[in-house]
C-alpha cells in the first residue's frame, strides 16, 4: 500500500479491545480512561514480522494549537509538569539525531526496510517540529529554555555524538527508541494523560502512536548492518546515561525556574501517587526509573529481544480512531510521506 491509498480502518475487534470503547462513542475510545490492549506474548525476534510484512509508516500532520495551555498543565502539578517538560525539551534535537544516525546506513539496508526508514524520517521530523511549537508556549510562560537547549545540544551532539563512532551512534539510537516506545505505551495505557491539558494530551498521543508504529525500524537497521550483541549493549549503556542524565538535569533546571527543587518534586509526586491510590485509580504510575529505565534495560538485554515482541497494533488502531474522531489527524488520501 502506498501513502496515497486510504489507511485501513480499525477493525471492530481492535476497537473492542480498547477498554473505553462503548456504544456511547460508536466504538471510538474516549480520552477519559487508559487503554490496556497490548499483547505481551513475547515472540522471539526470529518470529517478528519482516519490514516488508509490516504496515507502511506514514507521517501525519496533526492539527494542534497550544494557546491557553496553563503553566502546570499536568494534574495541576508543578512537579509532574516539569518532569514531562524536561523530557519534552530533549525530543526535537534527539529525534534529529535519530534521523542522522539511521540515514548514514540507508544505502546498506534492504529495499523493504529502506521504505520503512523513509517513513521513520518523516514521522520523527514532524515530531521535532510539533514539540518546538510547544517550546513557544514555555517561552511565553517565562521559562528560559533557550539557554538550556543550547547547553544540552552542545554537550549531547557537538561533543558526545561527534566523539562516538558511527556504529555506536546507531546503537544508541536503537536503545533510545526502545525507551521512547515504553514511554509511548505508558502514555496511551497508564491513564496519566487523563489529567493533562487536552491539547498537550493530543500532541503526546499522536507522538506516542507514531513512536509505536516505527519502534522496530532503527533496531532492524542495526540488525542488518551491525548485528553485534556487544554493540547493542554498549548503545544501551550510553543511552541510559545520556537520557537519564539530561532528563534529570532539564527537570531540575525547570523546577528551579518554577520555584521548586528535585527534593520538593519527589515529595509532590509521592503525594500524587498516594492520592491516586486513595481515589481508586486503576493504575498508579510507578517512578520513571522503574517503569521506563529498569523495564527497558531488562527487556533490551534479553538476547532474543525484538521491538515487535509486544504487539501494539490494537492500541495504535484504537488511539488513531479517537484522534481522527477529534479532528487531530485525518486520513488524507493524497498525503505523501516526506523522504
Amino acid at each position: 500500500m502506498n501513502p496515497s491509498e486510504p489507511r485501513p480502518v480499525p477493525t471492530d475487534e481492535a476497537l473492542r479491545a480498547h477498554p473505553t470503547a462503548s456504544a456511547r462513542t460508536a466504538g471510538v475510545p474516549t480520552a477519559n480512561e487508559p487503554a490496556a490492549n497490548v499483547s505481551t506474548a513475547g515472540a522471539a525476534a526470529a518470529n517478528a514480522p519482516t519490514a516488508g510484512a509490516r504496515p507502511p509508516i506514514r507521517p501525519r500532520a496533526p492539527r494542534l494549537g497550544f494557546d491557553g495551555v496553563r503553566r502546570h498543565w499536568l494534574a495541576g502539578s508543578r512537579a509532574a509538569t516539569q518532569l514531562a517538560n524536561g523530557v519534552n525539551l530533549l525530543f526535537p534535537a534527539g529525534e534529529r539525531f535519530f534521523i542522522r544516525s539511521v540515514r548514514s546506513y540507508l544505502d546498506r539496508v534492504s529495499p523493504d526496510l529502506a521504505a520503512q526508514v523513509k517513513g521513520f524520517f518523516g514521522q520523527e521530523g514532524r515530531h521535532a517540529q510539533a514539540h518546538e511549537r510547544l517550546f513557544d508556549t514555555l517561552r511565553e510562560q517565562g521559562f528560559d529554555i533557550d539557554s538550556l537547549l543550547e547547553r544540552y545540544e552542545h554537550l549531547a551532539y557537538d561533543r558526545i555524538e561527534e566523539a562516538s563512532p558511527r556504529p555506536l551512534r546507531l546503537a544508541v539510537t536503537v536503545a533510545l527508541e526502545h525507551f521512547t516506545a515504553i514511554l509511548a505505551e505508558d502514555a496511551l495505557t497508564g491513564g496519566v494523560l487523563v489529567h493533562a491539558d487536552p491539547e498537550i494530551r493530543r500532541l503526546l498521543e499522536w507522538h506516542a502512536v507514531e513512536e509505536l508504529e516505527h519502534k522496530a525500524v532503527a533496531f532492524d537497521v542495526l540488525q542488518e548492518v551491525a548485528p553485534s550483541y556487544a554493540l547493542r549493549v554498549a548503545g544501551m549503556a550510553l543511552a541510559t546515561l545520556t537520557l537519564g542524565g539530561f532528563w534529570l538535569w532539564a527537570t531540575r533546571e525547570l523546577l528551579a525556574q518554577d520555584g521548586s527543587s528535585l527534593l520538593e518534586a519527589r515529595r509532590e509526586l509521592a503525594e500524587l501517587r498516594e492520592r491516586a491510590v486513595r481515589e481508586g485509580e486503576s493504575r498508579v504510575m510507578e517512578p520513571v526509573g522503574k517503569r521506563v529505565f529498569l523495564r527497558g534495560i531488562r527487556e533490551y538485554l534479553r538476547p532474543g529481544f525484538h521491538p515487535m515482541d509486544r504487539d501494539h497494533s490494537a492500541l495504535i488502531a484504537a488511539t488513531l480512531a479517537r484522534l481522527e474522531a477529534e479532528g487531530v489527524v485525518v486520513a488524507d488520501k493524497s498525503e505523501e510521506a516526506p523522504s
